[in-house]
């Protein structure tokens, strides 16, 4: 696991680490969904019928912080609205486009303990992480990251 919840007041939010931007991207979708599952084993979606295609979002001169934000709210906008429910996905990411081949089962199958209603700018983070540059963790359960890497810190209203 590269993603942790990220202790908030009142929302939720992730924080997460990768080697690389579109994977920092890929374990942050994964906490956004895992959050909002009743049963958190990553595996209670396997018996369910996958679908697959291309979700793009676009972004302004390589913002990826807002990028992300508008990809995971593609993500919750499609699970809600649109019953695709992201199980699987591999990222690209161009200089105006964040974009994924998914998989996705039928939301309507999905058995959900928490509705995140929106993903904020509050606290927002999408950075490279340079060698030897230290992250720290935050209690009780976010590890402390050295680079190099990427991370991700994003706080989702419920």
């Amino acid at each position: 696991m590269s993603w942790w919840v990220l202790p908030t007041t009142a929302d939720i939010g992730i924080r997460a680490f990768s080697s690389t931007a579109e994977g920092a991207i890929k374990e942050c979708v994964f906490g956004l969904q895992s959050i909002q599952l009743e049963d958190k084993n990553p595996e209670s979606l396997n018996h369910l019928t996958r679908y697959n295609g291309v979700w793009t979002v676009k972004m302004r001169e390589n913002d990826l912080e807002r990028g992300l934000v508008k990809f995971l709210e593609e993500v919750l906008y499609r699970g809600s609205i649109e019953d695709e429910w992201l199980v699987d996905l591999a990222v690209k990411i161009d200089v105006d486009t964040i974009s994924a081949h998914v998989s996705w089962v039928k939301s309507e199958f999905v058995n959900r303990e928490i509705e995140v209603k929106a993903v904020t700018l509050h606290e927002l983070v999408f950075k490279e992480i340079n060698a030897n540059e230290i992250v720290h963790g935050l209690e009780p359960n976010i590890p402390t990251f050295q680079g190099p890497g990427w991370m991700t810190q994003v706080v989702l209203d419920i």
